[in-house]
């Protein structure tokens, strides 16, 4: 058997491998022309007298606008999430899904007042949730272009209806950022954050297994439409809920032997959903802690992490990656999958969304594809790069493999 000995990778490499990095170098060419330009536009931007000029000159006025609505969209954001959470809660998007109806209708329906529904619909029509039409005699609400999307997509109204831990826990957000915060709901509520090995109560397991795999079949199809797995004869899915996404793989693929492991109560969970399905004997679910228990025997071509990987701090990232590829047979890949840092399609819900709500729930944070690139070289893994997906709001892909031949790691 032949062996290659590899050196320790630090976790702050500069280039993980199989990444190249030219753009970092022409951007830190860049930076002192950068900076220079930043310090202008900001001088420039603090200028009261330099606002309002912008506001009236035709040239600049719609960019003026623009901005001053993008601001106060963030100030007003609260506001905005709280009247969203009251459409969900009084179940106003799902009622007007059936067509058009009247103020009458939709206050009877949602036990409020004329003058409360009224109000309500007025601030759902403001963010485009709601559209009102007045063009005939009596006003008609129907759904907007957000309201329709918003139905289309369960996972979406499930985190919604999640939110009230999440907003409580952000109450003050100083206080979260500095560690002097009470304990918070999240950290309660989530049962791998609340009950290390899984000895969170069943209802907490059932409660977040279900949040989870409401949005997990459309991860799912942006993960399968955007990465081949139909070379992998075996795969392994490390803390993969109820099965939904190794379903949608047996959906795909069905020559592929599938195997699922997760924490004993939920990994009871997918036993019986999945034995609800055609796939019952397809998929193999595994009971066990993936940090601690050995994994199921043999090796395999596919191991993947979907949303698992920035639930975790750096140390139990590298050593589950570790683990994971220990469980590879020559060849084989780990993939991982979830929002990610960095992005400027993904930066608003892997930065500021998952940022703080991994801080609510003590521990993981989200990652840039090069700091996961890192953690897999780190890892013993090779070639780590990035997947580009349709999506990368819901999630980005990054992959890493080991060599087609016997390696061994020092």
């Amino acid at each position: 058997m032949s062996t290659t000995e590899t050196e320790p990778v630090s976790l702050h490499s500069d280039r993980p491998s199989g990444w190249a990095d030219p753009i970092r170098e022409i951007r830190r060419f860049f930076r002192p022309s950068r900076e220079s330009w930043q310090s202008f536009r900001n001088r420039k931007l603090q200028d009261r007298a330099f606002q309002r000029s912008s506001a009236r000159f035709w040239l600049t006025r719609r960019f003026a606008r623009r901005n001053s609505r993008r601001l106060f969209d963030l100030v007003a954001g609260f506001v905005y999430s709280q009247v969203l959470a009251a459409g969900v809660e009084l179940n106003v998007f799902r009622h007007l899904s059936r067509g058009p109806r009247t103020l009458a209708e939709i206050a009877a329906a949602a036990g409020l007042t004329l003058d409360a529904a009224d109000r309500l619909l007025r601030a759902l029509d403001a963010i485009d949730l709601v559209e009102i039409d007045d063009s005939d005699d009596e006003t008609v609400y129907g759904l907007g272009a957000l309201g329709a999307a918003l139905v289309a997509n369960p996972g979406a109204e499930a985190m919604i209806r999640h939110h009230k831990d999440f907003y409580q826990d952000l109450g003050d957000p100083v206080a979260l950022l500095k560690g002097t915060a009470p304990a918070t709901r999240l950290s309660k509520l989530w049962p791998y954050a609340a009950a290390p090995g899984g000895a969170a109560p069943d209802g907490d397991v059932a409660a977040y297994t279900d949040l989870m795999a409401t949005s997990q079949d459309f991860v799912a199809e942006e993960i399968l439409g955007s990465y081949d797995v139909s070379w992998a004869r075996r795969i392994l899915d490390l803390g993969g809920g109820d099965g939904r996404f190794l379903r949608r793989v047996a959906e795909h693929h069905p020559d592929a032997e599938l195997h699922l492991m997760d924490l004993p109560q939920v990994a009871g969970i997918a036993a019986e959903r999945i034995g609800q399905t055609r796939f019952g004997r397809r998929i193999h679910v595994h009971s066990g802690d993936f940090f601690e228990d050995p994994y199921p025997e043999g090796r395999f071509d596919l191991i993947t992490l979907v949303r698992i990987l920035h639930d975790h701090d750096d140390e139990e990232a590298l050593k589950l990656l570790t683990r994971a590829r220990e469980s590879l047979e020559p060849g084989g890949v780990v993939m991982v999958a979830e929002p990610m840092a960095g992005g400027r399609d993904s930066a608003a819900v892997a930065d500021a969304y998952f940022g703080f709500y991994l801080l609510a729930m003590g521990r993981g944070r989200p990652r840039t594809p090069r700091e996961i690139g890192r953690l897999m070289t780190a890892a013993g893994l090779t070639r780590a790069h990035e997947i580009p997906t349709a999506l990368p709001l819901a999630t980005s892909i990054v992959v890493g493999e080991i060599p087609r031949r016997n390696v061994s790691f020092s």
